[in-house]
């Protein structure tokens, strides 16, 4: 390819997706190279010069049954980017995370034969659930880059190309990261004790599990009055959200839960809480890794529509849903999914961990996982992304 500004396209659903994407295209700017990048992103990728033609928010839908409602939007955003590339190409797509999406449009691209190489940056959970999907990757993506040593192992076991870039956090985050100095850095007395509830980042996810958590930290309160619970909000939306939730409880409960916002573009809230809290309560997903990587001990949660459990029960092939345990190959930390994520046994969870000797298993568990996504022979995803181009 002649040395000429390279156009990339990047599509991502979430805050996670957003923050791989801006340290992405900082990364080829680093490296000297040449381009512009557009598609779908957020704050963060837009402040790294990125042009967004929808905002992120669009793709995120949780669920099969949550996504059919929406299904007509999510249709005409892909069929808008096939046509703005049909005429405008890219030299390559990148999709980040948001797989049910991100595969369903390389797909498109491949079948309009528009010469436009593409790559999928975070692997669909393909060796966790609907193991199928694989052979459609191999069709429609040239290259994925993942984020653990074991899925790159999966793909090479179905000839796709795959490329190992490491986790982003793992070398991100710190193996020495004393809790005092988290506690001093959102202002919070590093005598007191914290617990961190995260009910996730989407208004669903919000709705859904806000309840859950409140009740669970009433349960908790009533036996220890003087624990502060701490509440991340990702953006004045979720923040409101909240608030109208907590009008539902006692005043004097209420005077124990601060609520955070997010400050600026950067989408550091949910971190700086986990880490300033002696436990975490998060809803299960990517912040359960960020979790593991902080050291912090941690239960997880999480509830669905009936249906997309039902189904999703079906199609699942591990014994477990969250990273830090599909990567020690074995329970690290508590998961309470569907019937078994109740106030009570959340309030269980989090009072087991209570006890120093419980919580200081569970910190040596997270530290020897942190050094093994370290150990690992990463690649960097600049340098295989332009293999891909030849460039």
């Amino acid at each position: 390819m002649e040395n000429r500004k390279l156009k990339i396209g990047i599509v991502v659903g979430e805050v996670s997706g957003d923050t791989l994407g801006a340290k992405l295209i900082r990364s080829f700017r680093e490296q000297g190279i040449e381009a512009e990048f557009e598609g779908i992103g957020g704050p963060q990728m837009m402040a790294e010069g990125f042009k967004s033609y929808y905002p992120m928010d669009i793709l995120s839908v949780m669920g099969i049954v949550e996504v059919l409602k929406d299904l007509k939007k999510l249709f005409a955003v892909r069929d808008g980017l096939v046509e703005r590339w049909s005429q405008k190409p890219v030299d390559i797509f990148i999709g980040i995370d948001a797989p049910d999406f991100n595969l369903r449009l390389s797909k498109s691209l491949k079948q309009k034969q528009l010469k436009i190489k593409t790559v999928q940056y975070v692997s669909p959970s393909v060796w966790a659930w609907r193991q199928g999907r694989v052979h459609g990757i191999k069709q429609s993506i040239d290259l994925v880059l993942c984020l653990f040593p074991f899925e790159k192992a999966f793909y090479e076991r179905y000839q796709v190309s795959a490329a190992f870039v490491g986790h982003p956090l793992a070398s991100q985050l710190p193996l020495d990261n004393p809790l005092i100095v988290a506690k001093q850095q959102l202002g919070l007395d590093p005598a007191r004790q914290h617990i961190a509830l995260l009910p996730g980042s989407r208004r669903g996810e919000v709705e859904r599990l806000g309840p859950l958590v409140l009740d669970a930290a009433q349960i908790i309160y009533q036996k220890y009055p003087e624990i502060e619970f701490l509440l991340p909000a990702i953006n004045e939306a979720r923040k409101v959200q909240i608030e109208e939730q907590l009008k539902n409880y006692p005043a004097e409960f209420k005077a124990q839960v601060k609520v955070l916002e997010n400050t600026g573009t950067d989408s550091k809230i949910g971190r700086m809480v986990m880490n300033a809290s002696d436990i975490v309560a998060l809803a299960s997903g990517t912040a359960t890794l960020e979790a593991m990587l902080l050291h912090r001990p941690m239960v997880t949660f999480y509830k669905l529509n009936w249906l997309t459990y039902i189904i999703a029960k079906l199609l699942v092939k591990i014994p477990y849903y969250s990273l830090p345990n599909i990567i020690a190959g074995k329970k690290v930390i508590a998961e309470l999914i569907q019937t078994d994520a109740t106030a009570q046994k959340l309030a269980t969870e989090i009072e087991n961990l209570m006890n120093r000797e419980v919580a200081q298993t569970q910190v040596m568990q997270h530290i020897a996982m942190h050094k093994r996504l370290l150990a690992g022979n990463s690649e960097n995803p600049v340098e295989a992304i332009l293999k891909v181009l030849s460039y």
